[in-house]
Formats: structure tokens, sequence, C-alpha cells
């Protein structure tokens, strides 16, 4: 005869997936003071020069549009 499996409730695969969270956290280096001031100016720097890039492109973009635009009419 085989044995019937109860499947687990739903409170025992939250308090199971709580304790791998918990476990794989501790695995994780964490950045010093130092290097997440680093890492911190670098993306921000990374986001200041994508947005000019992609204001500029905008700007040239519409420009040459409204030029075809006006020259259409």
């Amino acid at each position: 005869m085989a044995t019937v499996q109860s499947k687990p409730t739903l409170w025992n695969k939250i308090t199971k997936f709580l304790r791998e969270v918990r476990s794989e956290m501790r695995k994780v280096s964490w950045p010093n003071r130092k290097e997440l001031i680093t890492y911190t100016i670098v993306v921000l720097v990374t986001v200041v020069i994508v947005a000019a890039f992609t204001g500029l492109v905008d700007v040239i973009v519409t420009a040459v549009l409204n030029l075809l635009s006006q020259l259409g009419r």
C-alpha cells in the first residue's frame, strides 16, 4: 500500500521560503561604506549621462520631424 504524502500547507511554504531567504542573505557580501558611496556615485553619474544623451536625441529628432512637417506643407 502506497503512503499518502500530505501536500504542504501555505504556512509551511511561507516559513520554508523565509528560512531559505534568511540563509541566502547571510551569504551576501555586503559593501562597506566607502564602496557603497563609490557605487552610488557611479550609478548617479551614469544616469545623468544617459538622461542627457536621451534628451539630446529627443531634441534632435523633434527638430528634424518639425522641419520635415514644415517642408511637407
